[in-house]
């Protein structure tokens, strides 16, 4: 890959562009090697400019909170892209509508319906990601998900093209969308209803506290590995986990959450053969003994 007009590119902007980029930092696990390039572009214009230098040349990924990727031990022979912090701000578009970009964390935009009395967002605190994320996999819990309120979502694809898609066009299921992988999102419009401040806050410490009691916190982990089965079946997926695999089971140091075993843990240095390793002796162990396969929710990068 040539990257010297890439080089001279880097030079002319506010944003970062980085060569050889060490990703371990970049997300939750703290697994990864590096990539050969690392772009955190701090305009809008900056990221159509380097997607029409880059032009198709090699492969992109757009990574947010890094709380829900596994991400390869090898080389990643592309373009990793984390929108910077211009891409993160909130504003009011009327009292009830929230404009988000989409490097925004959930939780900031779950305090910052709090603070404008918009409810309809609390279950937003308890998730560790960011919107862009969230509209990828329609993120959720607590029987919320963020399809729930999306009104829009603004994008551009790799071509650097840029277009808004209305809700109605979008497929949502169960930790998914239909949307083009070669999609960057930009914003989101979101919309929630009046409440009072009090009852928000409430309801997110209600929900926090509800979390606390059920995941693990303040470790090395994906959260959610694997999505609820698809499949009639009255149980969770960590249920068939429970019943089918030794929670004791390790590979390296990849091991089971022992507070919620859907939940996997780098317990010092795992690599990501050895989280892949695990996740797909749990995927085995499952359907041997359910003849039910699980899905992954978390997204590998390889």
């Amino acid at each position: 890959m040539n990257i010297k007009d890439i080089e001279t590119f880097s030079k002319k902007i506010d944003g970062k562009i980085y060569f050889e980029y060490d990703l371990k930092k970049t997300n939750w696990f703290n697994i990864g090697g590096k990539s050969k390039i690392f772009f955190k572009p701090e305009k809008l214009e900056e990221l159509i400019s380097f997607l029409k230098i880059y032009n198709s040349r090699g492969k992109i990924f757009v990574i947010g909170a890094g709380s829900n990727v596994l991400i390869t031990d090898k080389l990643f022979d592309g373009t990793i892209i984390k929108l910077g912090r211009n891409f993160s701000k909130l504003s009011l578009l009327n009292d009830t509508t929230i404009i988000a970009g989409s490097s925004a964390l959930d939780k900031q935009v779950s305090e910052f319906a709090k603070e404008n009395s918009i409810g309809g967002f609390e279950f937003l605190s308890c998730i560790p990601g960011s919107i862009g994320g969230g509209i990828r996999m329609n993120t959720g819990c607590f029987d919320s998900e963020i399809k729930d309120s999306l009104i829009s979502v603004q994008a551009t694809n790799f071509n650097g093209e840029v277009f808004s898609i209305l809700k109605k066009d979008i497929k949502f299921k169960y930790r998914e969308c239909n949307l083009p992988k070669d999609l960057i999102f930009l914003s989101a419009t979101l919309k929630g209803e009046k409440k009072n401040k009090n009852l928000i806050q409430k309801e997110i410490k209600k929900l926090k506290d509800k979390k606390e009691i059920a995941q693990p916190t303040k470790i090395k982990t994906g959260g959610s590995t694997f999505k609820n089965p698809k499949a009639k079946t009255n149980k969770k997926v960590w249920e068939l986990i429970k019943s089918s695999v030794s929670l004791s089971t390790e590979f390296g140091d990849a091991s089971i959450s022992k507070k919620h075993c859907n939940f996997l843990v780098n317990k010092k240095n795992a690599s990501f053969n050895d989280m892949k390793k695990l996740i797909q002796h749990i995927k085995n162990e499952v359907e041997n003994e359910t003849g039910i396969k699980i899905e992954l929710e978390i997204v590998m990068v390889e």
